[in-house]
């Protein structure tokens, strides 16, 4: 940058930001504004031209008033003058005013550009360094629109400075986050590429982050880019601090650069080629390895840089998730993180971790630390790190730890702080469900976890455990005993009330002869809560007694008598007394028959996705750790005692699975005395009829995905480079549909496209209906399906 002259100080403008420091007052500094602004605007209307000096001084009185709140209507014409200056001070002053001052639809934005085009084609330098700057600082859709050509011939043309270089490319970075459809790819793509090689790092700085953007939407154009940034990063990583002087930043070289380089390297998958892939394992063990020496300066600033660095080629290392022995090095070097002193490293060591959880490799290496992650949950002073522990230790649980982890989160959970306690309920709640071998323990954590944080608890959770205790028939005795003894607390969370008041009128026959919990005893006590609870909560005790009059007639008398008083019948609110009114009517003229049909049991639960874990997902967001549950689950298939490939026979099913996907975490085995199929070929036959018969042979490699299907009822059935076939499915008693889906995974339409459903005669005469699409275009990531109905 030229340097300024004595002359080129402004005293005018000094002497005025003088003025406006030392008003006393506000009125006082609008006074000496306005007497300004009246100056300025008599000089651009008077008869005697301004000389650029002039100018420039007044342009920028208006952009300090501007600065300090005010608007301003005028002096936008003498800007755009200044930008037609051949002096440097006066043209910045012009770029300066209008990056600021000029909207995008001003009325000089014509003007404008073409003073940027001259100054582009001037081949100065400078002038096209303040040009570019424009460009990026408005950033609008007409600049982008008008230049977003003419940036990339500027960015790789031989001629060009490398500091025009670094700008063009920054430039050509901020027109493609604002307006991408303004900037085409070409034959350029190629050539800005090469740019990682270039000798001058601040060049090869802005290229690396201009391709990370490019290349996270455009891969394929950029995937040379990969070999480059390998090697470029290998230059940097084994040199020496002195050789890389002007870039060395607290004898770390090149840091910001590394981690854009590292961060380029996560748009794609490991390097194919065994070269460039031993290089960059080499790249990373050589991070790691600097890591654990000792620190070779005490200021903060190098235990940044360094660790900028580190974070981020473990963010590689956990994106590629191919390298077991990197896995277990990240972890370990994660894990003396964990307990540093400084937050933001025990922050981010946490949160890499909960992503480390997920992968095959290191998950055993991440439970290893699970009592360091406790202690950070009773001992962290700061609720964010706090909260990054509830997450580790919910992506690091497994069946050999769920009651540890669920206990210390319940213990957690009675002094947690409040903006996290709904969900630390969530995460215990799937947890629970997810990781019950035992259901007794299950539907005791549950109610714990009423009674710790009852005013946290959603209707999803304890919703989910009247599916679960309704499905599972050998815990409802225990559930109902379980909450009856609970409810004699003298106080009960309403949420308790609504558990006991349910399973109670469903189950409370299981431990009626019990003298302790007799039907008298059990009504009496669900009637104890009745006069403070909510509403709906006295709406659903209403239910509750009606179906204690078919369970115990020998109590109804008394509760008749009880939804015949005045209270009920008489109630304010519409719904409590239209229930009492219809219950008590039900109850004096059905019949013994009609009352069993009527108020017979619940039917199992449908399987479907848990509303608890789809409340998590909303309220954690996309990319978080409840998202990498899908991942974990593919790879802990013990989960619930098992997936062994136990087929099932429709004809034995009349309930769900004790364990059944109603968290859609991962289906539990079905159990069926039907024998195991003689072949894979024959699963899906098993699976509807009760005799294998010959169906057509499975595609190759889609055995595995095939298997699945005999103990979940959604998933990938075969997947290639050009087509994905997705298989969703559910059942009602002897009716089932299945959705099968196509998906194009090329660029490309597949025209024509038509699938053809091959079966036995068997089969063929079980299905009822089939939907298809009468014109079916398979388009890009735009699945079709045919749906199939079949019944028994």
């Amino acid at each position: 940058m030229p340097a300024v002259s004595k002359g080129d100080g402004m005293r005018g403008l000094a002497v005025f930001i003088s003025d406006i420091r030392n008003c006393k007052s506000k009125e006082a500094e609008i006074k000496r504004i306005n007497k300004e602004l009246a100056n300025i605007r008599s000089k651009f209307k008077g008869d005697k031209a301004l000389d650029g000096y002039s100018k420039k001084k007044y342009v920028c009185k208006l952009l300090f008033i501007f600065l300090l709140g005010h608007d301003i209507d005028f002096g936008h014409m003498e800007a755009v003058n200044l930008l037609s200056s051949n002096r440097y001070t006066e043209k910045q002053i012009g770029y300066l005013f209008i990056s600021v001052l000029v909207n995008s639809n001003s009325e000089l934005i014509r003007l404008i550009n073409n003073a940027i085009k001259n100054d582009l084609a001037s081949r100065n330098p400078t002038f096209m360094g303040l040009a570019l700057h424009c460009i990026a600082n408005v950033g609008s859709r007409e600049m982008a629109e008008a230049f977003a050509g003419e940036i990339p011939k500027i960015l790789v043309a031989g001629d060009t400075m490398d500091s025009v270089k670094q700008s063009a490319a920054l430039c050509l970075l901020r027109l493609y986050r604002t307006s991408p459809d303004f900037v085409p790819m070409g034959d350029w793509t190629s050539r800005v590429v090469h740019l990682l090689n270039d000798q001058h790092l601040g060049v090869v700085t802005a290229a690396t982050s201009l391709i990370t953007t490019l290349a996270q939407k455009n891969p394929e154009e950029f995937k040379t880019s990969v070999s480059l940034a390998v090697s470029r990063l290998s230059r940097i990583v084994t040199s020496a601090s002195t050789d890389l002087q002007d870039y060395t930043y607290y004898f770390v070289p090149a840091p910001w650069l590394s981690v854009k380089l590292l961060r380029l390297l996560q748009c794609y998958p490991p390097p194919e080629d065994a070269a460039v892939r031993g290089r960059l394992t080499e790249c990373l063990e050589t991070i790691l390895n600097k890591a654990q020496e000792p620190p070779k300066s005490k200021k903060v600033q190098h235990s940044n840089a360094k660790n900028a660095v580190l974070f981020e080629a473990i963010s590689l290392i956990i994106h590629h998730d191919s390298e077991p022995n990197l896995l277990v090095r990240a972890c370990n070097q994660l894990g003396q993180f964990l307990q540093h002193r400084e937050t933001n490293l025990r922050y981010l060591a946490l949160e890499s971790m909960c992503t480390l959880a997920s992968s095959e490799f290191s998950h055993e290496a991440v439970k290893t630390h699970i009592e360091t992650v406790i202690n950070a949950l009773k001992t962290e002073r700061d609720v964010s790190v706090r909260q990054r522990a509830v997450d580790l230790l919910y992506a690091m649980c497994d069946r050999s730890n769920a009651q540890q982890i669920v206990a210390e989160m319940l213990n957690y959970l009675e002094t947690a702080d409040y903006s996290i306690r709904e969900e630390i309920v969530l995460k215990v709640a799937i947890l629970a469900e997810k990781y019950a071998v035992d259901y007794t323990w299950y539907v005791d954590t549950i109610l714990n976890l009423i009674r710790i944080a009852g005013d946290y608890v959603s209707e999803e959770v304890w919703y989910r455990v009247i599916q679960i205790v309704i499905n599972r028939d050998d815990v409802q005795g225990y559930a109902a005993k379980t909450v009856f003894e609970a409810l004699q607390a003298p106080a009960c969370h309403e949420n308790l009330v609504k558990v006991g008041g349910y399973i109670l009128g469903e189950f409370g026959n299981l431990i009626a002869g019990d003298p302790r919990s007799s039907p008298l005893i059990q009504f009496n006590l669900l009637h104890s809560k009745f006069h403070l609870c909510s509403v709906p909560t006295r709406a659903l005790l209403l239910s509750t007694y009606i179906k204690f009059v078919n369970l115990f007639p020998e109590i109804k008398t008394t509760i008749q008598d009880v939804l015949r008083s005045d209270s009920q019948l008489k109630n304010a609110d519409v719904e409590l007394q239209q229930r009492a009114v219809e219950y008590l009517r039900l109850s004096t003229i059905a019949s013994t028959d009609i009352l069993a049909t009527v108020l017979e049991e619940m039917p199992p639960f449908p399987e479907r996705e848990s509303s608890i874990l789809a409340k998590l997902k909303k309220k954690k967001g996309p990319g978080t750790v409840t998202d990498l549950e899908e991942i974990k689950k593919e790879r802990n298939s013990d989960v619930n005692g098992g997936t062994e490939s136990t087929p099932v026979n429709a004809s034995t099913v009349s309930t769900p699975s004790p364990s059944a996907d109603l968290l859609g975490l991962g289906a539990a085995p079905l159990t069926s005395s039907a024998p195991p199929p003689s072949t894979t070929g024959s699963l899906l036959v098993d699976v509807f009829s009760d005799s294998a018969s010959v169906v057509a042979p499975l595609a190759p490699g889609s055995e595995d995905n095939f298997a699945r299907f005999v103990c979940k009822n959604n998933g990938v059935l075969f997947e290639n480079q050009l087509l994905q076939i997705g298989l969703k499915s559910e059942f009602r008693q002897n009716l089932g549909r299945m959705f099968i889906f196509y998906g194009n995974k090329t660029s490309t339409q597949f025209l024509n496209f038509t699938p053809t459903l091959i079966c036995s005669d068997e089969l063929q005469s079980n299905i009822l209906d089939l939907i298809a699409p009468p014109h079916m275009q398979v388009v890009m990531y735009a699945p079709d399906h045919y749906i199939y109905q079949m019944q028994k």
